[in-house]
């Protein structure tokens, strides 16, 4: 048995969802796929598939091996195409996810910069609000924003975020300015949703974090949106400080509540440590955190000038 063709074709199946359609991607006769995933299947001493009339379901230990074969064909074709184009350096195709709002604003900026030094690799970025399997969606980089559970994946951080709550100069003016959570009663919160209703915000209080329910007569689902509506003086808004950083430094936005703000949250960069020693990677992950970095101490010093 070649296992290594048999990791493939198992790989293959899984993907396809059947013996028969891999059969007719790979290509090669169906009993041909049977047997190899058979044999793979002896050789390891356990069940990797559950075959019923009408589908296969991997069983536990059919997933592990999934993941796991997934990233060494991967790394493997990694290696094969960097030796047959002769480079010794960073090159090939790098898949990077980002939540949508970070990803456009502070990371997409980042990449012809990126791609001018180094001319043999290419990026393809998925911006999306979900947490994305680095393994089963093939990515090699993913952008996290918050705390992190365990994992077995690698981090390195990046920048901090803080959610803060600001209005234009305008609106304050003519409506106040907020001195405790409690008195965002008396204001029109711009909110985030898309449902309206009621929100609620959140702040630091004496025992730790506490919510507010702010009501308002805007909501948005899209918080470029809200921002201009605050700066047009339609009222106050919650969002990430380096949304509106350039607001707040050009006076078109005025920071309010900063005593009552929760502390900041982490951006971390995750990656397999599998692939700790692919070369795109690793400039990749340095390239952010070298640049990131250097952003997250501006904005802090901002932070303390404000």
């Amino acid at each position: 048995m070649d296992r290594l063709e048999s990791m493939a074709t198992f790989v293959r199946v899984v993907e396809a969802g059947s013996l028969s359609a891999a059969a007719r991607l790979i290509p090669t006769s169906l009993t041909s796929v049977s047997r190899q995933v058979s044999a793979l299947e002896a050789h390891l001493g356990t069940q990797l598939l559950r075959r019923t009339t009408r589908k296969l379901l991997l069983t536990e230990d059919g997933r592990l091996f999934y993941d796991r074969a997934k990233t060494i064909l991967g790394e493997l074709s990694e290696i094969e195409a960097t030796l047959s184009s002769g480079k010794d350096g960073p090159s090939g195709r790098l898949h990077v996810s980002s939540p949508v709002l970070f990803g456009r604003l502070l990371l997409a900026p980042l990449l012809p910069a990126f791609l001018q030094q180094y001319r043999d690799v290419s990026v393809n970025l998925l911006l999306v609000d979900r947490v994305v399997n680095l393994v089963e969606e093939d990515v090699h980089v993913a952008l996290r924003v918050g705390h992190l559970p365990d994992s077995q994946l690698v981090a390195r951080k990046l920048a901090e975020v803080r959610m803060i709550v600001c209005a234009s100069p305008d609106y304050l003016k003519q409506h106040g300015t907020p001195r405790t959570p409690s008195d965002l009663s008396a204001h029109d919160c711009l909110a985030f949703s898309d449902v309206p209703g009621s929100a609620e915000w959140y702040f630091q209080g004496p025992k730790g974090r506490i919510g507010v329910r702010v009501a308002g007569r805007l909501w948005i689902n899209n918080l470029d949106a809200l921002v201009a509506a605050a700066i047009d003086g339609a009222g106050l808004v919650r969002v990430p400080s380096w949304q509106v950083s350039g607001e707040i430094a050009s006076g078109r936005l005025t920071r309010v509540l900063t005593d009552h703000e929760r502390p900041p949250v982490p951006i971390n960069v995750l990656f397999q440590p599998s692939k700790m020693s692919s070369p795109k990677i690793r400039v990749f992950v340095d390239y952010l955190v070298e640049k990131l970095t250097h952003r997250s101490q501006e904005a802090l010093l901002l932070d303390e000038l404000n």
